[in-house]
């Protein structure tokens, strides 16, 4: 474009002042300056955004499952762009196919050289016209210990969006613990899992009208409680024999000492397993790290040796982690790992709750330090009725299969194995430490022994109302033939060899003939079975005072 300058004189003073008045012809705009001036440039005008003329869907509501058609009219647009999603075209005017699955706002963007703009339209979804279902039918197992992935509930049916969760019914276990279910996606999952067994939980589906689906779903965790064998030294009677073969010890004859009779009947029951109507069985237990956090505990009812511990809130609950789902004895079992001059501990709980925290307890107990052989104090008690600790006397998957396999074990297992009775007689023997049974027994002058007291084997009572005192180790008889079924039952046999050599010990009051142990997907309920061939009439109590060094110490003499 031109510039035209008309040149102007005044005189001011002495001094002259030129003026030059630039119009420029194009664009109507002036420059002024103090000398005589003149240019040309030329440029392109800016230019304007795209215009959007429509975009629409057609239907505007589908139902799930079905499609939709967006289309749209623009002017001067280079490019287009439909969100959520990456649809992109080179074209102004076109259309494309969507397929919600739940009520979808898109935005159409119309771009240029000179900006962009945006316009909106809505598809609704609605009921497919199906019922709502859970299509999930089963879910990977896992390992106690380790992260879980690779399980997604999914729904079809009904009005999306969906909503996941785990059933709080009281007939159904929640997901083990540890594990989480996300309530948008159905996913399940853990960064470690705490809990140990099959838990079969029942999970929901609700869509967006409130219609419920639901499906149990088995989630089979395999245990990992290696750790126990190692809880007290190996000289402790909680490892030594029993055996009359190898130890000579000889049967105890106290009038207190034997099973008592009205129980004689009861057959071994396995009160562990993969699970037990839908919930793990059995007492798990689990090993933390010597620097897991120290979180409060507050004990409600009884004794109480600690009142914060490394306990997660991910650690497993016998009967599982939901109060409500389970009233019986809730046994938190927690074996802290030792580093450098800390040694290794273990915290027991008895009636546990954690749910969203913190933890209570109605009693709980403490061995700081179980490279030792101290028991608890004389009377103190402990979350067992006999006062013992109940971690290295409940019989595992880990020992049993050791170097071989859930259908060829070949493991061993080296201590008794804890069990109950009805009622025990309200005393204790080494290495019990405290009592919560019926009965009495009276001494050589006819008086009556005090309750809830020790009595000893090597001095026993001169008489007793009933008989089996709490911390009486049983071993099964060498007359007893072991049952046909242990042939085919590999798991059994190797726990029927640990009742001849290391016996059972009588732990609390329960179930008649109540064998303990710890809930494992790895082990065979029908291969357990085998067990209930055996009764408490097939045991006779073992004389174990020769081996005493100190009432308060577990270790043994020889």
């Amino acid at each position: 474009m031109s510039v035209h300058c008309k040149t102007a004189f005044a005189s001011h003073r002495t001094s002259p002042a030129v003026a030059c008045v630039c119009v420029l012809a194009l664009m109507s705009s002036c420059c002024i300056t103090l000398e005589s001036c003149s240019s040309s440039s030329s440029r392109s005008g800016n230019g304007s955004a795209p215009t959007i003329t429509s975009f629409t869907a057609n239907p505007a509501s589908i139902s799930s499952g079905t499609s939709s058609t967006l289309s749209w009219s623009t002017t001067g647009a280079t490019s287009i762009s439909i969100a959520p999603g990456s649809f992109t075209s080179a074209l102004g005017s076109g259309s494309t196919s969507a397929s919600p699955t739940a009520t979808t706002t898109y935005t159409l963007t119309a771009t240029n050289s000179a900006g962009s703009t945006t316009a909106t339209t809505t598809v609704t979804v609605t009921g497919s016209g199906s019922s709502l279902t859970i299509t999930t039918t089963s879910c990977p197992n896992g390992t106690q210990g380790t992260a879980y992935t690779g399980c997604t509930i999914v729904a079809s049916g009904g009005t999306p969006p969906y909503a996941y969760s785990v059933s709080t019914n009281t007939s159904f276990p929640p997901l083990p613990e540890g594990m989480s279910i996300d309530s948008a996606t159905g996913v399940v999952s853990s960064s470690l899992i705490g809990g140990q067994g099959t838990y079969t939980p029942q999970f929901v589906v609700k869509d967006s009208t409130s219609a419920q689906a639901t499906q149990n779903i088995s989630i089979a965790i395999t245990g990992s409680n290696a750790f126990l064998a190692s809880i007290f030294p190996s000289d402790s009677i909680f490892h030594h024999r029993v055996d009359a073969r190898t130890t000579s010890l000889p049967v105890d004859t106290s009038p207190a000492a034997p099973i008592d009779s009205s129980y004689l009947s009861a057959t071994i029951k396995p009160f562990f397993g993969t699970g037990y109507a839908g919930f793990p069985n059995g007492i798990p237990a689990i090993s933390v790290p010597y620097n897991q956090p120290m979180v409060s505990v507050t004990t409600t009812l009884y004794q109480t040796y600690f009142s914060s511990g490394p306990i997660p809130p991910y650690a497993p609950v016998e009967g599982t982690s939901a109060a409500a789902a389970s009233d019986g004895d809730r046994h938190v079992l927690v074996y802290q790992q030792a580093n450098g001059s800390q040694k290794p501990a273990l915290y027991e709980m008895w009636q546990g709750i954690y749910e969203s925290g913190p933890w209570t307890c109605s009693s709980n107990a403490l061995w700081p330090d179980v490279t030792s052989d101290a028991l608890t104090p004389q009377g103190n008690g402990t979350t067992d009725a006999a006062g013992l600790p109940i971690s290295p006397l409940i019989v595992n998957a880990d020992e049993v299969i050791g170097r071989g396999t859930p259908s060829a074990p070949a493991g061993t297992v080296r201590h008794p194995i804890r069990f109950t009775v009805e009622h025990m007689l309200n005393y204790w023997v080494w290495p019990g430490t405290q009592s919560a049974g019926q009965g009495s027994c009276t001494d050589s002058g006819g008086q009556t022994i005090p309750t809830e007291s020790e009595i000893s084997q090597s001095s026993p009572p001169e008489s007793c109302t009933m008989s089996g005192p709490a911390g009486e180790i049983y071993r099964l008889k060498a007359s007893v033939e072991t049952p046909s079924c242990a042939a085919t039952s590999p798991q059994a046999a190797i726990i029927i060899t640990a009742l001849q050599n290391y016996g059972i010990i009588l732990a609390d009051n329960g179930s008649s003939g109540g064998l303990i142990g710890t809930p494992d997907a790895r082990w065979n309920d029908n291969d357990l079975s085998c067990l209930t061939s055996l009764t408490l009439a097939d045991f006779e109590p073992v004389n174990v005072s020769s081996l005493i060094v100190s009432n308060d110490s577990g270790a043994t003499s020889h």
